[in-house]
């Protein structure tokens, strides 16, 4: 990998368990939590009796850092020094077509050497991990820890005396309930004290390698509707040491697989996106996953729940799923399904009144309603949501060859439909995702979308066979963006950020879902010119998301840079992206809301709306052809 990412993924299982390391060099810094605080490892290497740092900061000599390749499943480290080449392997299957696999709380680090000096050399290795990883905070209370030895497995055991399951809801919290283990298949364990206290697995390394592993058992994952809920790898009760168990068994094997998975990725976005574009996604893949969680319903039924990381803590936020599903929909569409039901059931209840759709469904690990804005009607977002839903249900259903998901919330999505028809075509002064700026009136980005929001539950007709209400659906739509085309346009081919503010600009990415279905219902023609604009707008480090500031949009740079055609063209639209995650000294997990300018964080980090960088990909696979 030629990008320098801003912070390295080395273990990302859910919003909890994640662990980066924000510096070039894995030596150079404390690992951290996502949220910059501390989730302190220390990796030492012994040579021939001599210690070496190779995790972590420290008083101890560091060996030198020859090499650091990230792709979508791995993060792989080389060293140099006391004569031998120390590689360190970094994993995750997080494989989404198995999801047992997918959610296994367990990553693998590998650890193998080869002599740089010709000569026989004795290493071994010890891995510590602090009480960080299992408090909010260091220090805010007692830790308790156990050595085990199960079935050839050596771990040890840390978690929080008190055991708070549950109780706390929020942003920059950490999780301080559950267990971890840090484990391996020889060695010893242990515990020490430096100022907190450290678990810690010390082995040999034969030159063919040694393999730890880092796991945590949260024990139950969320409340919804009040209801505590488990994991999906553990929704019948199963157990984290034969989950870790199996991993070691399968370690190998697991490695081979991530290592398949993303050569297969990297090589797919190459072809169709470049270089550049493949480096982006494969950087953000374990990022997005790592943002959500996955149980299921007392039915059964997958909720996959996301966490509006450093934006406000919300769960499930449909604006925050709605830039994200292009991934899933490319990897497993029954994932985008879990990321609607919780809002479907929210909608359905008692505590939802207005006649569009619900913003969030609670504040992550809690899911008992929306908590945005208090839920006052006049800080919704009804237009976004409402077409939101609208496209994911109808890409869903192209997605899987089957509106039945659709069909099951038909009525819901109906009434939100007939919000779009009364308010989508120039809409009030409301919310949207983008309105960073503050609120704005007769949005043109918005628009589009309600626009597409009515063209989708016209698709979902078509589907259902009810094809005179489907037809009579994408006319509709394509009245709408016949009378948009007039009112939105500045007189040179370009269209304007708000209807009534000529000579502006924004971006539409909301149309990329006209040219992924194969609709026309804007008309190429609007698409293009409007496109040729962008280039007289865009800065060092990318296009701004419209006039008002420098500032952008890392999803919606790509689905704006997806409506282009060629991939010479859409190569150069990402390029800038790819340089300001390659420059910024922000240090942080890929934020999606930075400056064009000096590529500085704005807000946001480690949000799952990257898995909307995925949108080339999924044109690319077909996938969204509607037949």
């Amino acid at each position: 990998m030629k990008l320098r990412p801003p912070s390295v993924p080395l273990i990302t299982v859910d919003p909890y368990f994640s662990v980066w390391s924000p510096s070039d060099r894995l030596t150079d810094a404390s690992t951290v939590h996502w949220t910059g605080k501390n989730n302190t490892i220390r990796g030492v290497v012994t040579v021939d009796g001599a210690d070496f740092r190779f995790i972590g900061s420290g008083d101890l000599p560091a060996l030198g850092q020859t090499g650091l390749s990230v792709s979508a499943l791995s993060t792989k480290y080389t060293f140099a020094g006391a004569g031998i080449e120390l590689s360190a392997e970094f994993a995750a299957p997080l494989f989404p077509d198995d999801l047992a696999l997918f959610t296994r709380p367990v990553n693998i680090l590998k650890l193998s050497w080869r002599a740089l000096d010709g000569k026989s050399h004795d290493v071994s290795a010890r891995i510590s991990v602090s009480e960080e990883i299992c408090l909010d905070r260091a220090g805010e209370d007692g830790v308790f820890a156990e050595c085990l030895e199960h079935n050839g497995i050596v771990s040890a055991k840390m978690g929080s005396l008190s055991q708070p399951v549950l109780e706390k809801c929020g942003d920059d919290i950490r999780i301080d309930w559950g267990y971890f283990y840090i484990s391996s298949d020889a060695g010893t364990t242990g515990t020490e004290n430096d100022g907190m206290t450290y678990v810690y697995v010390s082995r040999a390394v034969p030159s063919g390698g040694a393999v730890f592993t880092f796991a945590y058992d949260d024990v139950e994952s969320v409340v919804y509707f009040g209801e505590r809920l488990r994991s999906f790898w553990n929704r019948r009760g199963g157990s984290i040491l034969s989950e870790i168990e199996k991993t070691f068994a399968g370690a190998d094997a697991l490695l081979a697989r991530c290592e398949e998975f993303s050569s297969k990725l990297f090589l797919s976005a190459s072809e169709c996106g470049g270089e550049k574009y493949a480096e982006l996604l494969s950087l953000a893949y374990r990022q997005v996953c790592a943002a959500h969680k996955l149980v299921c319903d007392g039915d059964g039924n997958l909720l996959y729940i996301s966490k509006e990381c450093f934006s406000n803590g919300c769960a499930a936020t449909v604006d925050v799923s709605y830039p994200s599903v292009p991934m899933f929909l490319l990897y497993n569409p029954e994932l985008v399904e879990g990321m609607m039901r919780p809002i479907f059931r929210f909608a359905r209840s008692d505590g939802w009144g207005f006649d569009f759709a619900p913003h969030d469904a609670g504040c992550y690990p809690h899911l008992n309603g929306q908590v945005y804005a208090g839920c006052k009607p006049e800080n919704q977002m009804p237009v976004e949501e409402c077409g939101n839903m609208l496209i994911m249900a109808a890409a869903v259903a192209v997605a899987e060859g089957t509106p039945a998901f659709a069909a099951e919330n038909l009525s819901l999505l109906e009434n939100w439909e007939i919000y779009l028809e009364r308010f989508g075509s120039d809409p009030e002064n409301q919310l949207c995702t983008d309105d960073f700026a503050g609120h704005l009136a007769h949005n043109c980005n918005l628009s589009i979308k309600a626009i597409m929001g009515i063209a989708a539950l016209g698709l979902i007709y078509r589907m259902l066979g009810r094809e005179d209400e489907g037809n009579s659906k994408l006319s509709l739509a394509r009245e709408m963006a016949a009378d948009f085309a007039c009112r939105a346009s500045n007189g040179d081919g370009s269209l304007r950020l708000a209807f009534d503010r000529p000579g502006t600009f924004s971006m539409k990415y909301n149309a990329v879902w006209d040219k992924l279905w194969g609709t026309n219902i804007f008309g190429r023609e609007t698409l293009e010119n409007e496109l040729k604009s962008y280039p007289a707008h865009t800065n060092k480090y990318g296009l701004p998301l419209d006039n008002r500031a420098d500032y952008t949009k890392s999803d919606w740079l790509v689905w704006t840079a997806a409506l282009l055609d060629s991939k010479e063209d859409f190569e150069a639209a990402v390029a800038p992206l790819w340089l300001a995650y390659h420059e910024s000294e922000s240090r942080v997990p890929m934020t999606d809301w930075y400056d064009t300018v000096s590529a500085a964080k704005v807000g946001f980090q480690h949000r799952t709306v990257q898995g909307g960088l995925f949108i080339r990909l999924l044109d690319a696979s077909g996938k969204m052809r509607v037949r």
